[in-house]
């Protein structure tokens, strides 16, 4: 009887942990495979405000731009704390932690916190880079058992649903050319983890999951200003592709060896910081820092630009990864949402976005779909709801907060709940059947964009009219070299007493932030010879800019790391 008893509990306990672990299967970035889709998320929310509609509210040890995930009962994200909190008084570096945070889906109390103390030498907070996302920008991921997070140069951590540190491995301390600091979110394929440890180490590499021990690397300089995160594609049943988009091209490995099977040309942006998506054994890539888009069929061999490529495009995105669904790529960028034909690649639709509250003008967010809507998150907090089909009818727009919080973080979903993370808070939002308040509703709304061929800010279509940093509208959005504004269009716009000068009022968001590096003779304002020079070296060779790992391009770790092939050498395949 005791022996039974024993055997009943065991069971029990056993049902009970694998409910929970399968209870959600919101366990990487953008969901599954990368998807940004929840197909069995239930009745998901349509509006909300900090007074209607909110779960719970939770504030976190430090600020990030990652993505929740959600496993079982428990959500978790990624936070860094210790340096970097402000730009214009850092601190020391030395005091930078990296956070994984575990909360109850529930209540929203922080369950645990691991703290781990940064590897030294880190990139600094500093340029137009980092500070412009910080240290904590890699989504982490978990198959049910266990949390995988990826610190960057601090390396790759494991840790079980206790907060019990399994093991740790490193991956890279090298930086890409402008220092702009580690983003890519890992993956897992079978007991394998693969990391894009793109900035740490121009590499792929494939740890075992129960150990930490390094599998495979795939080297190539090519990775170089590559900030996506790769995508798994199921070719025919025996096999599947492991995808990644990196400047210029499209490369597809085989995810068990990490050798590479195929490559095609056509992503022409010299950086790539969007993530492919798949379905169908076709992978479709959106980049926007010079207009491109493509589609290729995976399960080729070596060079498939011209016989699997379907279709490129002139259609741009951004930050933010595209949407496949029921036959079309939903692209984002900025205040510009772009419906193309999967199959031809013809663009149907184009809206814009209006109204809302003005954010930093950095969109970093991608969209995902839930319940038959689409939930895209502007840098403001503004949270856009449109029906997911290719007509992008406005369903509302939502704020949690009336705080001056940024939201870079791709939300997550998972049974009729939405997770929303900002630079202090993770917000739970559920259709709870309460009605926002007159005072608390967002205007905004979503209008049929003027297909006039201009691009936005962001890379993304425009229609028109010109916008300033910061999300402003202005006049003319004349640009300059590279696709930025004109320096002198933007400093007559803030010169608002028209002196000559600006100071820290007259800065938009990011730019604000800035003032440090633009004001050269560190008198407190910034005059126009100063914003001419500084602006363009800012931005220069960043993503989507020219700087190369050549020549100190690798920073202070260039001597330590082998001279590495633009393209990872294939397998010689026998006749």
């Amino acid at each position: 009887m005791r022996r039974n008893r024993i055997t009943v509990i065991l069971v029990s306990v056993t049902f009970v942990a694998v409910t929970q672990a399968s209870r959600a299967a919101w366990m990487r970035f953008r969901g599954p495979n990368g998807s940004g889709i929840c197909a069995d998320c239930g009745k998901m929310p349509s509006a909300w405000s900090p007074s209607a509609n909110l779960r719970w509210k939770t504030t976190l040890p430090g600020p990030g731009f990652s993505s929740p995930i959600v496993v079982g009962d428990r959500v978790y994200a990624t936070c860094y704390s210790g340096y970097g909190l402000d730009r214009e008084s850092p601190g020391d570096i030395d005091n930078l932690e990296r956070h994984l945070v575990s909360i109850d889906r529930e209540t929203g109390k922080i369950v645990w916190d691991r703290a781990v103390k940064a590897a030294q030498p880190e990139d600094p907070f500093a340029g137009p880079g980092v500070p412009a996302h910080g240290y904590a920008s890699n989504t982490p991921v978990s198959d049910g058992t266990n949390i995988y997070a990826f610190f960057g140069k601090s390396g790759v951590i494991a840790f079980d649903r206790d907060g019990k540190q399994l093991w740790h491995t490193q991956v890279g301390m090298e930086s890409d050319p402008m220092r702009w600091g580690s983003a890519s979110s890992p993956i897992l394929y079978k007991k394998l983890l693969i990391v894009p440890a793109t900035a740490e180490s121009e590499a792929l590499v494939a740890l075992d999951t129960a150990t930490g021990k390094q599998v495979w690397r795939q080297e190539a300089s090519g990775f170089d200003s590559s900030w996506s995160t790769p995508v798994l594609v199921d070719v025919d049943g025996a096999r599947t592709d492991l995808v990644m988009a990196v400047p210029k091209e499209v490369w597809g490995f085989d995810p068990q060896s990490g050798k590479l099977r195929w490559y095609a040309d056509g992503a022409k942006a010299r950086s790539f910081c969007s993530s492919p998506v798949a379905d169908g054994g076709a992978v479709y890539a959106i980049e926007g820092q010079t207009g491109v888009a493509m589609a290729v069929g995976a399960g080729g061999q070596g060079d498939v630009t011209k016989t699997r490529v379907k279709w490129t495009s002139r259609d741009s995105g951004r930050f933010a990864s595209p949407i496949l669904h029921d036959g079309y790529l939903y692209s984002f960028a900025g205040d510009v949402i772009s419906v193309i034909d999967a199959k031809t690649g013809k663009r149907v639709n184009r809206v814009r976005l209006e109204g809302g509250t003005e954010g930093s003008g950095r969109d970093f967010a991608s969209p995902i779909l839930a319940d038959g809507k689409f939930y895209y998150v502007r840098s403001s907090g503004d949270t856009y709801v449109l029906r997911a089909d290719k007509e992008l009818e406005s369903v509302g727009v939502n704020r949690v907060t009336t705080e001056p919080e940024e939201f870079a973080g791709t939300p997550a979903a998972a049974d009729g709940t939405l997770y929303l993370r900002s630079d202090t808070h993770l917000y739970c939002v559920a259709d709870l059947g309460q009605q926002v308040p007159k005072e608390d509703q967002v205007n905004g709304h979503a209008t049929v964009a003027k297909d006039d061929g201009a691009t936005s800010e962001g890379g993304g279509p425009r229609g028109g009219r010109g916008r300033g940093p910061g999300g402003r509208r202005g006049p003319g959005g004349r640009r300059g070299p590279g696709g930025h504004m004109d320096p002198k269009v933007i400093f007559a716009q803030r010169d608002a007493n028209k002196d000559g000068k600006l100071t820290k009022d007259e800065l938009p968001g990011p730019i604000r932030d800035r003032l440090a590096d633009l004001d050269t003779d560190k008198d407190g304002v910034v005059t126009l010879p100063e914003f001419e020079q500084n602006m363009s070296r800012l931005f220069r060779g960043g993503p989507g800019g020219s700087g190369s790992r050549g020549s100190g391009g690798r920073g202070h770790h260039e001597e330590s790391g082998p001279k590495k092939p633009p393209r990872p050498e294939r397998p010689v395949l026998k006749p």
